[in-house]
């Protein structure tokens, strides 16, 4: 099992689930089915899209660092312009992590502290390059081959391949996911077997989550 699991500081919290996946995996797919199931999922892209809403502090110091010309008419965040940069330069994509991963933690410890569910998923492509795998319990990969990842997201955005590739290089490998996960879930068919499959989980998560607040 990964080294990076939830310390003794979470023992009197919910038990956690983290869910991650490349780019077109199908994560955010099988994170609705966990809501389906009755599971609350925090999202980590929904947390950081909320902590750089206009008149919040972050966007000022990214309108500051990066320029008022990373700002739509309105004075909202230009999310285009903003990835381009920081995927065309490794040094931004840094500078920008180091201003609101601190933020996104802790709305993501908040939300995590409020839920009523048996368990909950912290969804994020993030997980393993932040620190957001510590504050989970169990750790599952949904999975795709490269090809297929490109493949779904040309469809799903237009975007070129070339778009897609430097997202994808700038997340952790394929393999390197699958070493540090605990569970992996091959997403290669239809979406009826992915459901199929995450039910399965599902109940052991369920059995897991019990037994860790039995004990805690």
């Amino acid at each position: 099992m990964p080294e990076s699991h939830a310390d003794q500081s979470t023992k009197n919290n919910p038990w956690v689930l983290g869910l991650t996946g490349g780019i077109g995996s199908g994560k955010s797919l099988a994170a609705q089915y966990f809501r389906e199931f009755g599971i609350t999922v925090i999202d980590a892209d929904q947390v950081a899209r909320q902590v750089v809403e206009p008149q919040q502090p972050a966007l000022a110091k990214i309108a500051e660092h990066f320029g008022v010309a990373i700002l739509q008419a309105d004075g909202s965040l230009n999310r285009a312009a903003l990835r381009k940069r920081i995927f065309d330069d490794a040094t931004e994509r840094r500078w920008l992590e180091q201003l609101l991963h601190p933020l996104i933690k802790l709305s993501i410890e908040h939300s995590i502290k409020v839920s009523c569910s048996r368990y909950v998923v912290l969804e994020s492509p993030l997980l393993l390059e932040t620190d957001q795998h510590l504050r989970c319990h169990r750790i599952l990969l949904i999975d795709s081959p490269e090809d297929l990842q490109i493949a779904r997201v040309t469809l799903r955005d237009r975007s070129s391949r070339d778009q897609i590739q430097k997202i994808m290089d700038a997340q952790l490998s394929r393999n390197e996911r699958r070493k540090r996960a605990d569970d992996i879930l091959l997403n290669d068919k239809n979406v009826s077997e992915l459901r199929s499959a995450l039910l399965q989980l599902h109940q052991r998560y369920l059995i897991m989550a019990q037994q860790h607040d039995t004990t805690n």
